[in-house]
């Protein structure tokens, strides 16, 4: 038998009134949280919850914060007057979904290693301040479905108390008397107590922090999206379970679907996959990036086929093309000091800051597309996937590299080669920045510009009438061809000094001047 609720029960016997709990909450509620808790949340949720809620919230001292004992849930039941058996139980299950469900509360099931004994833990939540709480519009509606919408907002007013006539002008002027804390007191530099910090931090409670979340782009899919249709027998299913509170795990798989262009179900499908989890349930990156992107190139040959097929069978001209793609929802400011110009094919399209902005924070999947009006050659897509999977060069490193090689006029020739050669020596000279590679974009223009100045002069030089060559050509025709009179061939020369060919690349042209100006400190 399956239990609905928050804790995602699977069998009956995994939540009953013998399994222990403990109680943590690093807060203590005031009179205004108690009010809140009261008149604004009570409507919401029922009193039952709210019993509930103050009965956890007691189990440890109000002076304190910190973990309760572990006690048997036999304690909570019989508390809340449910009874001990299966209606008891589904009623306790129900009580922490309400709390849940408005944040006051988070479950957890521990399973000490080595051992089958599970430990049930209730992390409480501080109820909102009533001006954080009459802000979110979803606890608004909820309370007005409850109570009707003159109720709320005469509860509104309940909750803060009107300025006096004195301060409601506009315009008011305010000057901070506020006296800093190194004005009144002294402390002295070599105070430090490392025995003091050692024993503060041993009598400390500690409890594993969940993770920051990634500051990335989103592809804005929500937990309901991917438990809804994920497999029920699947050996994952209770990993995806844990990403409903994880929300480091929920930014790694919305960023992956971001920069693959991944739909909710096609993350179902990766994350059913074996090894995308580690023995313990934490999301493994790495593994989830591997796994999206040969599901990414197999999409992309699929298309490309598609495409092709319907080329050939269409009549009418092709449909126009999609719509520019959104930005990234999370900013990261681009100073005008590192500003590169926009290309010529992107030209009319955006402007330096938005050009700038994009190659700053976009995945270089999305950013290598705008450099084509259609699909991207399939072998420049496994060039920079591999620069990205196995030499791990930073996204935004990435997109100024394509902005080097498909943005730059100079750039004449593009082979995987030269990528590779390119990316190696930018990983070698340590651009692992978005800064660093702006500052090796900018010597690189410089060292082509010499590199033209270098071969203008050398043409100029050879194509003077005085020059060695044109002497050495005309005096060996000369001695060869031209004492006899007769009709003979002219002799080619043994060495011919060249003066077109291939051109240096900026790696090899920077090695030259190297070793020049080592030789000229030698000689």
């Amino acid at each position: 038998m399956e239990l609905d609720g928050s804790m995602r029960i699977e069998h009956a016997h995994q939540f009953t009134e013998h399994h222990r709990y403990v109680v943590y909450r690093d807060f203590s509620m005031s009179p205004l949280d108690m009010k809140t808790l009261s008149l604004i949340y009570q409507p919401m949720i029922g009193a039952p919850a709210v019993a509930l809620y103050l009965l956890l919230y007691h189990q440890i001292d109000e002076t304190r914060t910190g973990y309760s004992r572990p006690d048997a849930q036999r304690g909570l039941l019989l508390g809340l007057g449910a009874g001990l058996g299966e209606t008891g139980r589904r009623f306790l299950i129900d009580q922490t979904s309400r709390l849940e469900a408005v944040g006051l509360l988070q479950t957890h099931r521990i399973a000490p290693p080595g051992g089958d004994d599970i430990l049930y833990e209730y992390a409480l939540v501080r109820p909102l301040e009533p001006a954080e709480f009459f802000t979110n519009p979803h606890f608004t509606l909820l309370l007005r479905d409850k109570i009707g919408k003159y109720a709320v907002i005469a509860l509104r007013e309940q909750f803060e108390s009107p300025a006096p006539e004195e301060l409601d002008h506009a315009g008011l002027e305010r000057e901070d008397l506020s006296v800093p804390f190194f004005e009144i007191f002294r402390v002295q530099p070599h105070s430090a107590d490392a025995e003091l910090e050692q024993a503060l931090a041993e009598l400390a409670t500690t409890r594993e922090p969940a993770p920051a979340p990634l500051p990335e782009p989103s592809a804005g899919i929500a937990y309901g999206e991917l438990i809804s249709g994920f497999p029920r027998s699947s050996e994952n299913r209770p990993f995806v379970e844990r990403l409903r509170t994880d929300k480091n795990g929920m930014a790694i798989v919305n960023y992956v679907a971001y920069k693959y262009d991944l739909d909710a179900e096609d993350m179902r499908r990766l994350l059913d996959e074996p090894g995308v989890f580690s023995p313990e349930g934490a999301l493994l990156f790495d593994e989830l990036q591997r796994r999206a992107s040969l599901f990414y190139r197999q999409n992309r040959r699929l298309e490309e086929e598609r495409n092709r097929i319907a080329a050939r069978s269409a009549v009418f001209g092709g449909a126009p093309g999609e719509a520019a793609e959104d930005d990234p929802p999370e900013e990261v400011p681009v100073p005008e000091d590192d500003y590169l110009p926009v290309p010529k094919s992107m030209e009319g399209r955006c402007d330096i800051a938005q050009y700038n902005f994009l190659m700053r924070n976009e995945p270089h999947t999305r950013f290598l597309k705008r450099f084509f009006p259609g699909a991207v050659p399939a072998w420049l897509d496994r060039a920079f996937e591999r620069i990205d999977l196995h030499y791990r060069m930073p996204r935004e490193v990435i997109n100024v590299l394509i902005h080097y090689l498909l943005g730059m006029s100079g750039t004449q020739r593009l082979s995987g080669d030269f990528i590779d050669k390119v990316a190696s020596n930018m990983l070698a000279r340590g651009v692992d920045t978005y800064e660093k590679a702006i500052r090796y974009v900018r010597e690189q223009e410089k060292l082509e510009q010499r590199m033209k100045e270098a071969e203008r002069r050398t043409q100029g030089t050879q194509g003077a009438p005085g020059a060695p060559g044109a002497q050495t050509q005309g005096r060996v025709w000369r001695d060869r061809g031209g004492r006899s009179g007769g009709s003979r061939k002219p002799a080619i020369p043994i060495v011919e000094q060249r003066t077109g060919g291939r051109q240096l690349t900026p790696e090899e042209l920077a090695e030259a001047l190297r070793l020049a100006s080592e030789l000229e400190r030698e000689s």
